[in-house]
């Protein structure tokens, strides 16, 4: 009976055992080999801002740096030696052209002046004289009673005397233009500047200017551009106007526009530019000689080009390439060569295949691209437009 008992128990244990372990295999079968493998996904597409190729005309639009010129400045001086009798302006002021500056002592000049007129009033009697007694000598060798010689010696009196007053008369306009130089006015309109002399000053032909006048409206900028620029320029000077702007740093001064007035005769072998001057009007006095401004001029226009944001363009181990979004939602890279950057666009060329207008294109968010990538498209960037005053880079 005890080993019966026995005999059961052991059966019952090993049982036991058993379907421990039939649970165990199938817990690690369930856990190594899943019913179904999850499926891998691809990459995920990158997100950029896409624009199109668009064709404009474009300005190709030149820069320097310009400083401020006077179209003409005139150091005044004195003609005569005198002493200032009445200063008329002040420092500073604008004048007219002809307007009245300083008046001198002119006693000295009005007396000889006088001296002069009166040496020509005598000429002219001994003149009217010795005229009267010609045509009587003339009578009296008609009838043979004096001889040719004292004919001849009374013709050269008069020939004497008409010289002597032809000298008397130069020397009287002499004296007038120097007694005229008492009145000193404005050869020019302008600004005057410092007076170096005042009432009671004795001033003198050979001695310091008296004054000087510049003038300001209008007014010149002098730039220089490469002169491989040269052709464009002679090349748009000849067809007619061409604009120039202007613009000091002043934070709130306003673009000044002009217009190109001189090419210099040569090209500075040193430097390898061209001199060139602009001519612009300034009422306002805004722009005083002697300061810096930043020039812009747009002598030339690329007709019917092909533009994209300057951001598009990439740049490449050998050559700039744009990245095209195909309609399949890839990029493919398209080779270009840049003609032109400019206020934020890029004019371009295709190289191996022409590049047309409407092809849409990567402009930002290409830094994580390589060709074959897939895209997802944001908001829109259009080719920025051109603004005045930027330098052109080639």
């Amino acid at each position: 009976m005890n080993r019966f008992l026995v005999r059961q128990h052991g059966k019952a244990a090993v049982a036991a055992i058993v379907s421990s372990l039939l649970a165990l295999a199938a817990a690690g079968a369930f856990w190594f080999w899943p019913a179904e493998a999850p499926k891998l996904k691809g990459p995920a597409a990158v997100p950029v801002v896409s624009a199109r190729v668009a064709v404009q005309d474009v300005p190709v639009r030149l820069g320097s740096n310009g400083t401020v010129a006077a179209v003409q400045s005139v150091d005044v001086r004195a003609q005569i030696s005198a002493t200032i009798k009445a200063v008329h302006v002040r420092e500073g002021q604008t004048v007219r052209q002809g307007e009245r500056l300083f008046s001198l002592d002119v006693r000295t000049e009005e007396a000889n002046l006088g001296k002069a007129e009166a040496q020509l009033a005598k000429s002219r009697a001994d003149l009217a004289t010795a005229e009267r007694n010609l045509q009587r000598q003339r009578e009296l060798f008609s009838r043979n009673f004096i001889s040719q010689t004292a004919l001849d010696a009374s013709q050269n009196q008069v020939d004497s005397l008409r010289a002597q007053v032809d000298a008397d008369q130069a020397a009287l306009t002499a004296s007038r233009v120097s007694r005229s130089f008492g009145e000193i006015v404005a050869p020019i309109a302008g600004r005057i500047g410092a007076i170096a002399v005042y009432p009671g000053s004795l001033v003198q032909p050979s001695g310091p200017a008296l004054v000087s006048i510049t003038q300001i409206d209008p007014i010149d900028v002098s730039f220089t551009l490469p002169e491989r620029e040269l052709p464009g320029l002679r090349a748009a000077l000849a067809a007619g106007r061409v604009p120039v702007a202007a613009r000091t740093d002043a934070a709130d001064a306003p673009v000044r526009d002009g217009t190109l007035s001189f090419i210099d005769n040569s090209v500075d072998s040193a430097s390898g530019t061209i001199r060139l001057k602009a001519r612009f009007p300034n009422a306002d006095q805004r722009l005083w000689p002697g300061m810096f401004v930043t020039v812009s001029l747009a002598p030339r226009t690329l007709a019917n080009v092909l533009t994209v944001p300057a951001q598009a363009v990439q740049t490449g181990p050998e050559r700039k390439f744009l990245y095209a979004i195909g309609d399949d939602g890839k990029v493919t890279a398209v080779p270009v060569r840049v003609v032109l950057v400019q206020d934020g666009i890029a004019v371009i060329e295709g190289m191996d295949k022409p590049v047309t207008a409407g092809l849409k294109v990567i402009a930002e968010g290409a830094q994580n691209l390589r060709p074959g990538s897939s895209v997802s498209e944001g908001d829109k960037a259009q080719p920025a437009e051109q603004t005045p005053g930027k330098q052109a880079k080639p």
